[in-house]
């Protein structure tokens, strides 16, 4: 990391504290409003004593005043404690949207498991959003309490019976507050569950659907969202009914508690203990207890919801790893030498591999599963359960996540397209650096695009590379996207590059003319392709066969398809 680089934990540490100053201003803001509003009854009283029912003008005057003053500093440090709370909150979940997304982008993995990509990205949205929502609920807590000790300060200068009651009725209050919040957490939680899961399934039906409507599956992928949403919904349900009943009852309390004090002031009132002015000061601020105590009740399910986004934030943030962090540099320059030594894992039973440097490799499979496993353990998205892969010599597990997936690049044949140009999907990098992949593209790219033959998907398209994809690339033809996707893995130019069957949603023609590009492009450098495909297979250097997780045969295309039958039926059946 550079001199003048951050980690993670640094920003997010900088954010924390930032936060906290502005929790702390916000405060100190709302504290100061609070106390004004809490002294206009006061003043009232003090006004209707001296000024009003003395009948003196000049005293009138000057309250009134005084009145002014307290009404424009209220109004200004309303606005901007409430200011400072607003920002602390969409920073503090901002924040916690990076570190999901740091997270879930970590090269070592792990966050993704077990979770559905709309799951994460609800995780990412509405629970950060109401983690980041308790700042303000802090503040405002803060901004009750101050409001309520002042308060109770008053009463207890005007009645100390009055003043009692507030100091001992108020944390009552809270208490059962506080009581009243569990059921919403515990089901605010369930609701954010069935909600992301609900989310989940949208995402993926939505991005399957062009095969949902191959198969005439449409109204089961339809039918099958409704019913979640259904269990959604009853959970969203079931969330507002306990928070408008524990909304509900803290209102009832409050109102009692209020006028109790209203009926004891009156009382007092009655048997002379207090002048009128004082008399209207107590009513007054009874009703002003009223704010803040809502307040609390508001508060106490902001952090009920609060609680259950943040266990599910922390179950992102705390996923374990899938594999292990190697902290070694990858050595350079990287010859692109793999070599698989004993490796189990899925379809693999105890693999020997050796893959060399600068070559144009094969690999043919009898079982899909084989193939799976063999790709993630290549792009070190797993582990092997037991066994080694290496690099160059050196163990995977040694070297660096993210410096390892710099020189070994798996193109998986269901990768994702971005929203955009095609040209941005080409050249990422280039988008990220100057904000636009629609100038004229590099001959690198240019050199990528015909050796995929995704050259004639842009002349095809109304405006060239600068054509918009769409979501996921779904105005392109599954042969369209794929070569797009095999252009944008050799422009990349990795050391060591992993394609799995770029060309099944082409045609034979084109296939063959991209397996020709394709070796032609990667001359000279290690080039991985696993397929069962005849025309990329001839064009290669050396075929392996594996057969129930293991090498079955090896030699070139034309040998294999001669003298093992295995290699026929797997290739040419």
């Amino acid at each position: 990391m550079g001199a003048g680089e951050l980690s993670g934990r640094d920003v997010l540490t900088r954010s924390v504290k930032g936060q906290l100053r502005r929790v702390a201003l916000g405060s100190a803001l709302g504290s100061v409003h609070q106390l004004g509003e809490a002294l206009v009854p006061v003043l009232i009283g003090v006004v209707i004593d001296q000024a009003v029912d003395g009948q003196n003008a000049g005293r009138l005057a000057l309250w009134l005043g005084v009145l002014a003053v307290m009404y424009v500093t209220l109004s200004w440090s309303f606005r901007l404690g409430a200011k400072a709370g607003e920002r602390g909150a969409e920073e503090a979940a901002h924040t916690l949207r990076l570190a999901i997304v740091d997270r879930v982008l970590d090269a070592r993995g792990g966050a993704e498991e077990g979770r559905l990509p709309g799951e994460l990205a609800n995780v990412a949205t509405e629970d950060a959003k109401r983690v980041g929502a308790v700042n303000m609920a802090l503040m405002s807590g803060i901004w009750a309490i101050s409001g309520v000790t002042v308060a109770a300060v008053a009463l207890l200068l005007t009645s100390v019976t009055l003043g009692l009651i507030v100091l001992l009725g108020t944390p009552v209050l809270l208490w059962l507050g506080h009581l009243l919040s569990k059921p919403l957490e515990r089901r605010s939680e369930a609701e954010q569950d069935k909600a992301a899961h609900a989310s989940g399934v949208a995402a993926d039906l939505v991005a399957g659907l062009r095969v949902l409507k191959g198969l005439g599956a449409q109204d089961a992928a339809v039918e099958r969202y409704r019913r979640t949403s259904r269990v959604s919904l009853a959970a969203t349900l079931r969330s507002a009914r306990a928070e408008s009943w524990q909304t509900g009852l803290v209102l009832a309390l409050t109102g009692g508690f209020i006028a109790l004090i209203a009926l004891v002031g009156g009382r007092l009132a009655l048997d002379g203990s207090l002048t009128l002015g004082q008399l209207v000061s107590a009513v007054g601020l009874a009703l002003f207890l009223l704010g803040p105590l809502e307040t609390f009740a508001w508060v106490n399910a902001e952090l009920a919801q609060g609680r259950a986004s943040a266990a599910r934030v922390a179950e992102v943030l705390a996923a374990g790893h899938a594999v292990v962090d190697g902290g070694d540099p990858v050595a350079e320059p990287v010859r692109g030498e793999l070599r698989l030594r004993g490796v189990r894992l899925g379809g693999l039973d105890g693999l020997d591999l050796d893959l060399p440097a600068g070559q144009l490799t094969g690999i043919a499979v009898t079982d899909p599963a084989g193939a799976e496993a063999l790709l993630r353990c290549l792009g070190r998205e797993t582990d092997p359960e037991s066994g080694s892969v290496e690099l160059d010599g050196v163990p995977l597990t040694r070297l660096d996540p993210a410096a390892l997936r710099a020189a070994v690049l798996v193109a998986a044949h269901d990768a994702a397209l971005f929203e955009g140009s095609l040209a941005a999907n080409v050249t990422p990098d280039e988008e990220s650096e100057s904000g636009t992949a629609d100038a004229e593209p590099d001959l690198r790219t240019e050199r990528a695009m015909a050796a995929a033959r995704a050259d004639e998907v842009a002349d095809s398209l109304p405006h060239g590379t600068a054509t918009g994809v769409g979501e996921g690339g779904r105005s392109l033809s599954g042969g369209q996207r794929q070569r797009v996707l095999l252009a944008r893995a050799l422009r990349a130019g990795p050391p060591v590059l992993v394609v799995h069957d770029p060309t099944t949603a082409v045609d034979t023609v084109t296939e063959a003319r991209i397996a020709s590009g394709l070796r032609e492009f990667r001359q000279g450098r290690t080039t991985i392709v696993v397929t069962n495909s005849p025309a990329l297979l001839a064009v290669t250097d050396h075929v392996i066969l594996l057969d129930a997780g293991r090498v079955g045969a090896e030699g070139t295309h034309a040998d294999l398809v001669r003298t093992d039958a295995t290699y026929r039926t797997a290739v040419l059946a």
